[in-house]
């Protein structure tokens, strides 16, 4: 499958799942924006058999090529990012993974045996990334617990494989054309932004600027029953120039860091 069409399917069920993101994208088209995406980023385990090298592949087969990675040491993430060889507005891929060995042997189970009920054929059919939960009913006690060590290991317990968020690319809007005018527009529509450390992340001189709405609650079926958890959200990014004039294509750890709190559990 060619990069286009992989990432339609996964926008379809990232707004058909989460109707909180596509009111976002559809507010600012009425507005006359034409909406270009600058990244598109997912969270899995470091189990080989759902590792970034195992998620990057559709990607690397249809064009893309490795570009950066990330450690995250706070958050024991490791991640790496990916760009298209040939076509500058094709979306940067972001692939995140929980380093679960510096987790207690509970969360280690819990991620083991989560991997090990995925159905052999969805491992290999190249279809993983928007295959969403494929180990049955979450349970809603294990959740509770996994957020008190990780509020990502219990995000990626419940959602499973999807996009976790686009990314709106802020150079291309016309009248939100910084990352403020985006956050005063969104909370003026009643969105509620990811404040961790700020709703700005990064800066002008660090060549690129980042926030984010946070996620929808989202009602689930869990085995206890159904409960409103967080879903995806919905980024925006605006990247300068370096010294050399072309604009900056990497990100900054420091700033996803705190863009990952987007989907912490909240009470509405």
């Amino acid at each position: 499958m060619k990069y286009p069409e992989i990432f339609k399917k996964l926008w379809d069920v990232y707004t058909s799942q989460n109707p909180t993101v596509k009111k976002v994208h559809d507010l600012l088209s009425t507005e006359g924006e034409t909406i270009i995406n600058d990244h598109i980023a997912f969270r899995t385990f470091d189990h080989p058999q759902i590792s970034i090298e195992v998620l990057s592949k559709p990607f690397l087969s249809s064009g893309y090529v490795h570009k950066g990675d990330y450690s995250f040491t706070e958050k024991k993430l490791f991640a790496s990012h990916f760009e298209h060889k040939d076509d500058v507005l094709a979306p940067r891929v972001f692939i995140s993974q929980l380093i679960t060995s510096h987790f207690s042997a509970y969360l280690q189970t819990v991620a083991n045996d989560w991997v090990c009920n995925i159905p052999e054929d969805k491992l290999a059919s190249g279809e993983l990334i928007y295959s969403g939960n494929l180990t049955g009913l979450p349970s809603f006690r294990i959740f509770e617990k996994l957020r008190k060590e990780s509020e990502y290991a219990a995000w990626l317990y419940v959602n499973g494989f999807c996009a976790n968020h686009f990314t709106v690319s802020v150079n291309y809007l016309k009248k939100y054309d910084t990352v403020e005018k985006v956050n005063t527009f969104l909370k003026h529509h009643g969105f509620a932004m990811n404040d961790a450390g700020g709703e700005i992340q990064g800066s002008h001189g660090e060549l690129l600027e980042q926030s984010s709405i946070r996620a929808g609650m989202v009602k689930t079926e869990f085995s206890e029953g159904i409960y409103e958890v967080p879903g995806c959200y919905y980024e925006f990014a605006k990247r300068y120039p370096g010294e050399d004039g072309s604009l900056y294509n990497g990100f900054i750890a420091k700033s996803a860091d705190k863009i990952f709190q987007s989907t912490d559990y909240y009470n509405k």
